[in-house]
């Protein structure tokens, strides 16, 4: 039997640590759809999967000349 991986989600704080963005440019990038969508945890939290921010952070290496 193959058990489920629980995904790590991230709060507002660890997102701007990991992204080297600030609040405002992440809901800038996000009203833009350039940056993932959080999902509610509960009624006032909300977080950012990993894999949608590796995801993000994937796409902006810069590529190779």
């Amino acid at each position: 039997m193959v058990k489920a991986m629980i995904e790590k989600h991230y709060r507002r704080k660890e997102v701007e640590d990991l992204t080297g963005l600030s609040c405002r440019q992440i809901y800038r990038l996000m009203d833009q759809g350039e940056f993932p969508r959080p999902v509610k945890m509960s009624a006032n939290i909300v977080a950012w999967k990993e894999s949608d921010l590796g995801s993000f952070l994937e796409s902006r290496k810069p590529v190779a000349a």
